[in-house]
C-alpha cells in the first residue's frame, strides 16, 4: 500500500516532543525550505530526512500500521519527501538519517522481521515494485533492454547504534544482528510460472552487522543467498566476513571487529554481470570482494554445486538500505528464527534493548561504474 497522505502532521504539541531528537532548523535556515508541513512557530520546525538526503527514488517500509488494516505501512516516494517518524525514521541533531525497528511490530507479508528500510524505486512515483522499469537487470538477462538500467551503484556511510541484546536461541546466526544494505531480487509469481526458475525474491546481497551482548566489538559481514526455490533446503545464506567474524562464529571479534557507533562505509557496484563490493573503515582500511551473479561460482572462486547454475541471471533487482532487524520474534526450527523478545510497545522494548537502530551519514545511488582495475 502507498499512503497518500502525511502520516504525522505536526501540531504544536507534537512538535515539542520531536525537537529533542530531530534536526531542527531556524527561521533563517528555512528560507528555501518548504514549511508546508506546519510548525509550532515560525522560528523552528523538525526537518524531514528527504530535506538532507536525496530520497526522490526511494520509498520506505515502516514498522507501523497507522490505518489499522493489518498491512505494514509503505510510504511512497511522493509522501516520503514530507515524512518522518519520531521513533523509527528521523534526522538526528547532526542531520544524519536514523532508522530504528523494534523486535516486535508489524512486518511485511513474506517476512517475520521488522524493518525501517528504504526500497529503491528506479521507475519513480507511479511505478510498481515488480515493474521491469522499476528494477535493474544483469547484462546477461535476456530481457535486459526492458529494465530501467543494467546494474547500479549504492554507497553509504553509517554506524550501527544498537542491536537487540536478547534472544531465546542465541546460537542462531540471525540473533543480535541487523541488515544495513541489500541487493534484493523481485518476488514475482508470474515470472515463476513462466518456468524460467526465477522470481523467488531471494537476495544476492545482505550486508550485516552483528554484536553479541557481552562483546565489546561486533562483526560486519555480507551474505549471498543461493537463488533457489523457497522450500529448497539448500536455499541458505553463504557468509563472507569483512571485519570480525562470520555469522556462525560466536567468538569475540576483539579489535578486529567494529564497535557500536563506529562508522564504516560500503559501496555496492553491480557492473554488467558482476557485483563488486568495497568496505571501508578508519581503523581497518578497505576490503574488497567480487562475485559473478550469472553462475554458481562463489566469491572465493569456488563452484558451489548446490547453487543455481545460472545464479541471478533472470532476475529483476533493486537496492535496499536502512535497518532490517534480523532478531525475529518467531519461535520455529529454522535458523532464521531466534525468538527474540518484544512486547510491541516501543517505550518498553527500547528500555529492554529489544530493538535495532542504525544512523546513516551518507546514502547515494548512481548508475553502475566501470571498475578501475
Amino acid at each position: 500500500m502507498n499512503i497518500r497522505k502525511l502520516l504525522f502532521p505536526f501540531s504544536a504539541i507534537a512538535l515539542g516532543t520531536l525537537t529533542l531528537q530531530g534536526c531542527v532548523i531556524t527561521d533563517s535556515e528555512s528560507a528555501n525550505t518548504n514549511n508546508e508541513a506546519g510548525s509550532a512557530t515560525s522560528e523552528q520546525r523538525v526537518m524531514f530526512p528527504a530535506e538532507k538526503f536525496d530520497l526522490t527514488q526511494w520509498q520506505i517500509d515502516a514498522p507501523t500500521d497507522t490505518d489499522k488494516d493489518g498491512i505494514v505501512d509503505v510510504i511512497g516516494i511522493k509522501d516520503l519527501q514530507t515524512y518522518q517518524h519520531p521513533d523509527y525514521f528521523y534526522l538526528d541533531a547532526d542531520g544524519n538519517m536514523v532508522f530504528a525497528a523494534p523486535n516486535k511490530a508489524i512486518t511485511s507479508v513474506n517476512s517475520t522481521n521488522t524493518r525501517s528500510e528504504l526500497h529503491h524505486m528506479l521507475g519513480g512515483i507511479k511505478a510498481k515494485k515488480r515493474d521491469f522499469k522499476n528494477n535493474f537487470a544483469l547484462k546477461a538477462n535476456r530481457r535486459a533492454d526492458q529494465f530501467a538500467q543494467i546494474g547500479g551503484n549504492l554507497q553509504a556511510t553509517l554506524k550501527v547504534n544498537h542491536v537487540s541484546t536478547r534472544a531465546k536461541y542465541a546460537e542462531k546466526p540471525t540473533a543480535f544482528s541487523v541488515v544495513v544494505g541489500q541487493v534484493h531480487a523481485v518476488q514475482d509469481k508470474k515470472r515463476r510460472d513462466e518456468g524460467e526458475g526465477y522470481g523467488w525474491g531471494n537476495e544476492p546481497l545482505k550486508i550485516y552487522y552483528k554484536k553479541l551482548p557481552d562483546h565489546k566489538y561486533g562483526s560486519v559481514f555480507w551474505n549471498y543467498e543461493r537463488n533457489l526455490e523457497k522450500d529448497d533446503p539448500n536455499r541458505i545464506d553463504i557468509s563472507y566476513p569483512v571485519w570480525g567474524k562470520g555469522w556462525l562464529d560466536m567468538d569475540e571479534p576483539d579489535e578486529g571487529g567494529i564497535a557500536l557507533d563506529e562508522a564504516f562505509s560500503y559501496e555496492v557496484n553491480v557492473y554488467e554481470n558482476t557485483m563488486y563490493l568495497s568496505f571501508t573503515n578508519a581503523r581497518h582500511g578497505t576490503t574488497k570482494f567480487e562475485i559473478d551473479l550469472t553462475n554458481n561460482v562463489d566469491a572465493y572462486g569456488k563452484v558451489d554445486e548446490l547453487d543455481n547454475p545460472k545464479g541471478y541471471t533472470g532476475e529483476g533487482n533493486h537496492f535496499k538500505a536502512g535497518a532490517y532487524n534480523q532478531c525475529s520474534t518467531a519461535d520455529a526450527p529454522s535458523f532464521r528464527y531466534p525468538a527474540c523478545p518484544g512486547t510491541g510497545d516501543w517505550e518498553v522494548d527500547k528500555a529492554n534493548g529489544d530493538y535495532t537502530q542504525v544512523t546513516f551519514m551518507r546514502l547515494t545511488t548512481d548508475i553502475a561504474q566501470k571498475p578501475k582495475n
